[in-house]
């Protein structure tokens, strides 16, 4: 900078640098669209894929490869990328392993968006898929074919929280690829981690190659961001999505970075008090008048729970009450206007219980058969005490 230069000009490329050292609890939130580079030599060699150096804000920043770390040693996996929502990773992971003439096998009980955009985005482009019942590996077995490159796996399902016995089924699939010839492509397991975080249990040493969670639930845990991530331990099987993600032009701000880094030192205290509480309340609800069952993976009777009982350590925020067939949908949706702290919402592990009416007949056509209504329930940070008192007098609105 030259000191006769106009003040604007002065202003932006001012001289001063902060010294070094400075250290705090939280990491530093570096904003960036443009990167700048010492040389010419630094902007023809810096390589982002690697995290050695910065190129644009689109591929990384010290903020979101902080973040892209440690979201890999909650999950033990060696490499993570961040994308803008849950189901952004999803979809990315579909697009970096599927194309055109290939397969993808899908849990009966998987998230419904996932699906959708198997049913129409991934149909046009001449990718089929089908599914499978997770809770029997042999029908997994039988749905495979030479087609198949990508198998999704849901710990606990999606709405209904079957919880699948997740070693059996990734064999199904590592038999499968040890019959395949040298020039087959190798059918890749895929895991929605988002139920366990990392926490309940550790998705690579059940087997999965590829597991992806809505950092939006509970890294974040405020209910106030969008994030996903993707984390595998195989380096060439994160480059392959990787370089997909760059290709999509897809990245996170640094603002939304910088609250789930608030929220991860929390998360372990988080998960185990909202998991202690939700058994307390799945454990009173199956109890209540007109209730016909409660599924949760911890509790005896819920389809898959000895799966959950060998393979998990605990269990997330969500229960789900299946309502026997003398109740109405009319009557679930009062009983849902009358809850005063249970609030009407999508999502989950944030500070606010939650609480969601599905009518699953008409968006599980394959595999639900109970004619009762079902409501979701997403347990929060408030009393348990007081909770409990809210779900007893939203009851009788089930008959009113």
């Amino acid at each position: 900078m030259n000191k006769n230069d106009d003040l604007t000009t002065r202003l932006i490329h001012h001289p001063y640098k902060p010294p070094e050292g400075f250290e705090a609890v939280a990491p530093g939130v570096h904003k960036a669209s443009t990167v700048l580079f010492p040389n010419v030599e630094a902007l023809r060699t810096y390589d982002w894929k690697n995290k050695s150096g910065y190129t644009y804000g689109l591929h990384g920043t010290p903020t979101t490869f902080t973040l892209e770390e440690r979201i890999a040693t909650v999950e033990g996996g060696e490499h993570c990328m961040l994308a803008p929502s849950g189901l952004a990773v999803i979809t990315l992971v579909d697009m970096a392993l599927l194309r055109h003439g290939d397969e993808l096998l899908l849990p009966n009980n998987a998230y419904g968006p996932g699906v959708v955009f198997a049913q129409v985005e991934l149909a046009a482009w001449g990718i089929t898929h089908r599914f499978y019942d997770p809770l029997d590996p042999a029908d997994l077995a039988r749905q495979i074919t030479p087609a198949t490159r990508l198998v999704w796996l849901e710990a606990a399902g999606s709405i209904t929280l079957e919880y699948p016995d997740i070693p059996a089924l990734v064999k199904c699939v590592r038999k499968v690829n040890a019959q395949r010839g040298e020039n087959d492509r190798a059918i890749v397991t895929a895991l929605d981690n988002t139920w366990g975080a990392g926490i309940a249990f550790n998705a690579f040493e059940l087997g999965v190659d590829v597991s992806v969670q809505a950092l939006t639930k509970y890294p974040s845990g405020g209910a106030d961001v969008l994030m996903g991530s993707v984390v595998t331990r195989d380096l060439a099987l994160h480059r392959k999505i990787l370089l997909t993600r760059m290709r999509q032009g897809t990245g996170v701000g640094a603002n939304d970075a910088e609250l789930v880094l608030r929220g991860l030192p929390s998360m372990a205290l988080r998960y185990h008090a909202q998991d202690a509480a939700t058994r307390a309340l799945a454990t009173w609800m199956q109890q209540q008048p007109g209730v016909l069952q409660v599924l949760h993976p911890a509790l005896p009777g819920s389809p898959g729970h000895g799966a959950w009982k060998r393979d998990a350590t605990a269990a997330a925020c969500l229960f789900s009450a299946v309502f026997d067939a003398s109740v109405s949908q009319a009557g679930v949706d009062a009983f849902c206007n009358s809850l005063r702290l249970f609030r009407l919402g999508w999502s989950w592990a944030g500070p606010i219980s939650l609480c969601a009416p599905y009518d699953l007949a008409s968006i599980r056509g394959h595999g639900w058969k109970n004619a009762g209504g079902l409501v979701r329930f997403a347990v929060g940070l408030e009393s348990v005490e007081d909770l409990r008192a809210d779900l007893a007098q939203a009851l009788p609105a089930l008959h009113a």
